[in-house]
């Protein structure tokens, strides 16, 4: 079933059960699928990578939103948006915890044959790719940073 479907028949259960916290989060995937499919180029479809990549960007952006507003006390709004990453993350894979991270990690530098930080780039771009979906560009990068630390 396609994202698009599987967001309809849950927004109708949403609605259905009044439930305010998961109206607003798929709202806004509907709404981001809408704008992903006029986009030109784009052929009214979405690819299943092109999918995920509309998942992580959405709660990348309620992540920001979440820090900005903790950080101003605005414990109403936080709640919110944390409600709403909650809502959205169901529909993304399984997330890796930071030890699985790393261990993942670690035969992407040894294939990229990477000895020092210099060499951050070349990882970077490997892992990115292979573990898409599967972790943040900033946990990637933060543990890349880590293991290359203690080559």
């Amino acid at each position: 079933m396609s994202l698009e479907l599987q967001v309809m028949a849950e927004l109708k259960e949403a609605m259905k059960a009044k439930d305010d916290a998961a109206l607003r989060g798929l709202r806004a995937i509907k709404a981001e699928i809408i704008k992903a499919k006029t986009e030109p180029g784009a052929g009214g479809e979405i690819t299943a990578e092109g999918e995920l990549k509309l998942l992580q960007k959405i709660v990348k952006q309620r992540r920001d939103s979440l820090e900005i507003f903790t950080q101003q006390n605005r414990a109403d709004l936080a709640t919110k948006e944390a409600e709403e990453i909650a809502i959205i993350e169901k529909f993304l894979p399984k997330q890796f915890t930071e030890a699985e991270l790393k261990e993942a990690l670690a035969p992407i530098i040894a294939q990229v044959g990477a000895t020092t930080m210099a060499d951050l780039g070349k990882v970077m771009g490997v892992a990115s790719k292979q573990l898409a979906g599967k972790a943040d560009g900033k946990a990637i990068s933060a543990a890349v940073k880590e293991l290359l630390s203690s080559l």
